[in-house]
């Protein structure tokens, strides 16, 4: 068999790139070692990021998510009685999502049929081979037969005891690693949670932690020494630790009823560098584990995941191999950042058994700061709802892939994503007046009219006329967020002060980013970084698309040298 990209397991972070992938028409193939019935019996994580929640947006595949999940605008720290609430909704204006790990696994599978996702569970003996050159392939046997397939690019979504980050050479690849002295027992319940968010108790006992997967069904967990046995705790046990752990009010909620699955798992912080090989890349749990303090290990997996889909588009699509060069320093960046944030709040919220009397000072201190300090409590509740995917590194934040960008450039708009000062993203669409000569500086760009005034015709289209056609070439998900009316918000191009005024004017707290061009792709702009917040940053040096790749004009151009300086995604080509 010969596929384009083998992906290695079919957990969350397998399932999702493969979506990723055939949503832009590239194939792959999965491949796992276990049974589909296993891959959801697994009790995992069900905290979700925005940026988790909108990875299932975009592949249209959250409609059981907005029905059953929990939003959660936020969450408690517990210092015996006291509860220090943070407020993540108001200090951020985002929320998270309550929704187990194996709804999700299950709205993924589900979903892989009818969308052409090729997965192979049950598949033994898997092995990853000659993943350094350009022709790598896996070979495993199932149902008494050996089989190989070929690929472009192997990716190792099988987590941590998984054979990919096995095919990295030993002295290639370096580790990173912290084990904990404890472990999590955790107890899962058909009974209504305790509180309407999570609690994380730092006692004298212990550490506790109260959650749930839904309105009636509950998760808690409290740290135990590695040394204990699962069957030395029954469940009256259990929910008596918990009781005394979480504090009276906690307590006096508490619904006790039979463990649904009881089990120890043991923390530590893992981080595995580099994250590609070669034509091998590895994402999820393969490369990095965190303790589930902060509920980080499903997100940071779902985030490697957006920057492997971006750089094999872009590989695969734009013949781009610096994308697939730079994806473990991207990657990276956001999950020592994650490590970080994990790795601090379980040395906040836990007793170290080689702690003493100053540490557990130091406890209180950071707490009662905590308690006392906006500041603080935005700095936390940021960490906690998700550093945003796109910005980890550069700064910049960039919503679907090149493919629809191009398919945007092609329908003659001027786009913009923008943030409103509530957070929420949302695709604008400004008004396409731009003629075939470049556009003069200072001048408003109005729909139906180029730059020096006279009306264009039916060969140039407007803004207003093309626009329910070129809607219908978008993909679902931009088509239904991109603002309604006439001709589209006009921003002049280049005026400074006129761009903060029409953002102010239109309720945005920030331009993200734009792009331009006309009915025939012979004007086009580019993804680039605006020089502060509310302004707007145009580009409209002279652009091609031939054989998808866009070429930009000369050097000499005299609007080149306004152009800031374009991040690593943005859209890349030659001078001519």
């Amino acid at each position: 068999m010969k596929t384009q990209v083998a992906i290695v397991g079919a957990g969350p972070a397998g399932l999702l790139l493969g979506h990723l992938l055939r949503a832009e028409g590239i194939a792959c193939v999965v491949i796992e070692r276990q049974s589909g019935e296993y891959v959801l019996s697994r009790i995992r994580a069900g905290v979700l990021e925005q940026g988790t929640v909108g990875l299932m947006e975009r592949l249209g595949l959250d409609a059981r998510m907005k029905v059953e999940g929990l939003p959660h605008g936020g969450f408690n720290l517990a210092d015996g009685e006291r509860l220090i609430r943070i407020d993540v909704a108001a200090l951020t204006g985002q929320s998270v999502m309550v929704y187990g790990q194996t709804e999700l696994t299950r709205d993924l599978m589900d979903a892989a049929p009818e969308r052409g996702l090729e997965v192979i569970y049950k598949a033994g003996d898997v092995a990853l081979h000659d993943v350094a050159g350009d022709a790598p392939f896996v070979t495993f046997a199932r149902q008494g037969r050996d089989h190989r397939i070929d690929a472009r690019i192997v990716v190792g979504c099988d987590g941590f005891h998984g054979p990919s980050r096995q095919a990295i050479p030993a002295n290639v690849g370096r580790v990173f690693e912290r084990v904990y002295p404890f472990g999590w027992l955790g107890i899962l319940a058909d009974v209504p949670p305790c509180n309407h968010e999570l609690i994380y108790a730092n006692h004298e006992r212990g550490f506790a932690l109260a959650s749930m997967r839904s309105a009636t069904r509950s998760r808690y967990y409290i740290d135990v020494p590695l040394t204990e046995r699962i069957e030395d705790w029954s469940d009256d046990r259990v929910w008596d630790e918990l009781a005394v752990r979480l504090g009276p009010d906690a307590a006096a909620q508490i619904t006790r009823g039979p463990a649904l699955e009881k089990s120890i798992a043991p923390l530590r912080s893992f981080v595995f560098e580099p994250m590609r090989h070669g034509s091998l890349l590895l994402c999820g749990d393969a490369a990095h584990i965190v303790p589930p303090t902060g509920a980080k290990g499903l997100n940071l997996a779902a985030s490697d995941v957006h920057y492997a889909a971006q750089a094999l588009v872009a590989f695969f699509r734009d013949g781009d191999a610096d994308a697939v060069a730079g994806y473990s320093a991207k990657a990276l960046a956001r999950v020592w950042k994650s490590e970080r944030f994990s790795w601090a709040l379980t040395k906040l919220m836990h007793r170290f058994p080689e702690d003493g009397p100053f540490e557990r000072r130091m406890q209180r201190a950071e707490l009662d700061y905590i308690a006392s300090s906006e500041a603080a409590q935005r700095s936390i509740a940021e960490k906690y709802v998700g550093l945003p995917v796109e910005r980890a590194e550069s700064g910049a934040r960039v919503v679907g892939s090149r493919a629809w960008l191009y398919r945007a450039m092609r329908c003659g708009f001027v786009v913009a994503h923008a943030r409103r000062g509530h957070g929420a993203d949302t695709v604008y669409r400004i008004g396409c007046g731009i003629s075939r000569s470049t556009t003069t500086a200072g001048r408003r760009m109005d729909p139906g009219r180029s730059t020096d005034g006279r009306s264009r015709g039916a060969r140039g289209g407007t803004c207003a006329g093309a626009a329910p056609a070129a809607q219908d070439r978008w993909p679902a998900p931009y088509r239904k967020r991109i603002a309604p009316g006439g001709g589209g918000h006009q921003f002049p191009a280049d005026r400074a002060a006129d761009q903060r005024q029409a953002v102010a004017r239109h309720g945005l707290a920030q331009i993200e980013w734009c792009l331009c061009g006309d009915a025939h792709g012979a004007a086009a702009g580019r993804q680039v970084n605006p020089p502060r917040p509310g302004t707007i940053a145009f580009t409209t040096s002279r652009l091609a698309l031939r054989a998808g790749r866009p070429v930009r004009q000369s050097r000499g151009s005299s609007r080149a040298r306004l152009q800031p300086r374009c991040w690593a995604d943005g859209l890349r080509g030659s001078r001519r």
